[in-house]
């Protein structure tokens, strides 16, 4: 099922994502945790994603790059704010330069992630065939109007519905 609904809030600054997904919250977990689940699905399709350094801890870090179907390389970096495994993560997210640095010209991005068991009851059961499903939402702050508004134009909406739409894949594998 995937992104079932994004929302865009300019007062609130925020662009949300709420995704679910047939599998149990610890499962969808691993998802974020481990870098080498991570790389295959955090970018959008064509243009994977390589993290080269994933601390999911209290003021961890993680850097990353894309790389786009000409071979061209889209840094960034995420700082850990919050890990309470398996339902909540938030991150700072930013673009870096070719050193690995933060891009100080680009936005950084608040994102928080909460994990919760969906479905008919509190179990999460709801699924055609009584397993596990989990609604996954990603919430994305931004310091202001213009840095919201520059980032969807650069295709951000877009590029997360395409990236989590890669994630059933995953969990199935």
């Amino acid at each position: 099922m995937t992104v079932i609904s994004s929302e865009k809030d300019p007062e609130a600054l925020t662009l949300t994502f709420v995704a679910e997904f047939n599998a149990p919250v610890d499962r969808v977990w691993q998802i974020w945790e481990d870098p080498r689940q991570l790389e295959r699905w955090w970018g959008p399709p064509g243009w994977p994603a390589t993290f080269d350094a994933h601390d999911v801890t209290p003021g961890g870090r993680a850097s990353y790059y894309m790389t786009g179907p000409e071979g061209e390389k889209a840094p960034g970096w995420w700082h850990f704010t919050e890990v309470d495994a398996p339902t909540r993560l938030a991150f700072d997210d930013g673009f870096a330069n070719e050193n690995g640095e933060p891009d100080e010209s680009m936005p950084v991005t608040k994102i928080a992630v909460t994990l919760e068991p969906a479905g008919s009851d509190a179990s999460g059961t709801g699924a055609a065939d009584g397993s596990a499903r989990t609604r996954m939402t990603t919430v994305n702050t931004f310091e202001s109007l213009e840095q919201l508004e520059q980032l969807v134009a650069m295709g951000m909406e877009d590029g997360m519905r395409l990236a989590m739409a890669q994630i059933d894949e995953l969990l199935a594998a």
